[in-house]
């Protein structure tokens, strides 16, 4: 059996995080979406589609992956959606053999038989998934999706805890200082080999499971609550981590955290609060920079989704921050926040916008265009050098193309930031 993961047009409804990425690769739990699919499924060979400003990108990134080859759209297959991040689909899926399952007339998922696939239209992954829901047995989706970038978030917790069980693992095989604890059931705790948990931490597993994976530190005065996952080589500095995080790889990460999910290569190092938040790669937030994660009047949020303000359904929502972006001291992020991607944010004194378009700068309580994509461009290679990782041609290509793309949203807010700031 052959595994398909493709992303399908409402991408755009998971920005800014997926403005460099698939939504196959957006975490949740301890894996990625894709990571997860390709575990439990158990296909014989994986074959990925991505939107095409994103797959020279890919092509680097998955050098051994087949990516955007219909040649592999043939034979008994599994089609999976990059939104399905619900570990109890594997198995309906695997044994439904000629079922496909929709959601709001969307593919989420199929298993074609090769005769069915072979009834399909295989000129591009987009007319594949069409005619695919069409020769098959028609089934509603009854799984969980990321359609916006808060269910990422209000599904953590529940896949932390379902991943660590699949993960069947526990207990020591690191070390763990004799003046740290384990406060409930140690059998939910697992730390992984080449981990190392300092003395005077509190791990508390009452809630729900930790995982500190290869090669992390948890350092003095820290209090981890499950459910909770640490990345490979993240350092944890003096933290209060509560229960839903998934945090890493290669993160350095203090302060209080809360429900939320930080990509690799980011860094939270000082205090401050961080709740409710998806962070995606190569974020820096300065010293005390804290966002709000529910609105004084207790309300539901509303979050910016293709321009428009979209109400979440809940009342608990946080900030959504962009690859490449950095805040310093003393910011304050809204309830509900877009921060697009490669922002610089200063601080102004009162709670920032809950919209930053991508490229930006907040600087003096107002949205400007900055020194210009080249400057943020030498500013990611130099941050990204102290990782020893290099930024592409390949990737700044991809990062030009998006600029290009979010050029009118930038000078929309850019211009009427200008008019506000002189009183026009």
């Amino acid at each position: 059996m052959r595994l398909i993961i493709f992303e399908d047009d409402t991408y755009s409804n998971l920005y800014p995080v997926t403005y460099l990425r698939a939504s196959f690769d957006l975490r949740c739990g301890m894996y990625s979406a894709a990571e997860r699919l390709v575990s439990r499924l158990g296909a014989d060979e994986t074959a990925y589609f991505v939107r095409p400003l994103l797959a020279a990108a890919y092509g680097e990134r998955m050098p051994d992956a087949k990516v955007n080859d219909v040649s592999m759209l043939e034979g008994e297959l599994v089609l999976a959606n990059g939104r399905l991040i619900d570990p109890k689909a594997a198995d309906e899926i695997r044994s439904g053999s000629g079922k496909a399952w929709t959601k709001s007339g969307d593919l989420i998922a199929a298993h074609l038989t090769a005769e069915q696939a072979a009834k399909c239209d295989a000129s591009s992954i987009e007319k594949f998934v069409e005619t695919a829901a069409a020769v098959c047995e028609a089934a509603d989706c009854p799984w969980r999706t990321a359609d916006y970038p808060w269910d990422l978030i209000n599904s953590n917790a529940e896949l932390i805890t379902e991943d660590f069980e699949a993960a069947g693992r526990s207990g020591v095989d690191g070390s763990i200082h004799e003046l740290s604890c384990v406060l409930g059931p140690e059998e939910a705790c697992y730390i992984a080999p080449g981990a190392e948990v300092e003395p005077m931490v509190c791990i508390d597993t009452r809630g729900g499971p930790v995982y500190i994976d290869e090669g992390a530190s948890v350092n003095p005065q820290t209090r981890l609550e499950g459910p909770c996952y640490i990345g490979r080589e993240t350092m944890i500095v003096g933290a209060k981590i509560r229960e839903g995080c998934s945090i890493g790889p290669v993160c350095r990460v203090g302060g209080e955290v809360e429900e939320s999910i930080i990509h690799g290569y980011s860094n939270k190092y000082h205090d401050g609060f961080l709740g409710h938040a998806y962070v995606c790669e190569w974020v820096n937030l300065g010293a005390l920079t804290t966002n709000s994660d529910i609105k004084n009047d207790y309300s539901a949020v509303k979050v910016h989704v293709n321009g428009a303000l979209t109400d979440t359904g809940t009342t608990k929502v946080g900030c959504y921050i962009g690859d490449h972006t950095k805040t310093s001291i003393g910011v304050v992020m809204n309830t509900g926040s877009h921060i697009g991607v490669m922002t610089l944010l200063m601080t102004s004194g009162s709670v920032l916008p809950k919209f930053i378009p991508s490229f930006a700068w907040f600087l003096d309580g107002a949205v400007t265009k900055g020194f210009g994509l080249n400057a943020l461009l030498d500013t990611a290679r130099l941050a990204m050098g102290r990782r020893k990782k290099e930024l592409t041609a390949v990737e700044e290509a991809l990062i030009r193309e998006v600029h290009k793309i979010t050029d009118n949203e930038r000078k929309a807010v850019v211009r009427k930031d200008r008019r506000k700031f002189l009183g026009r």
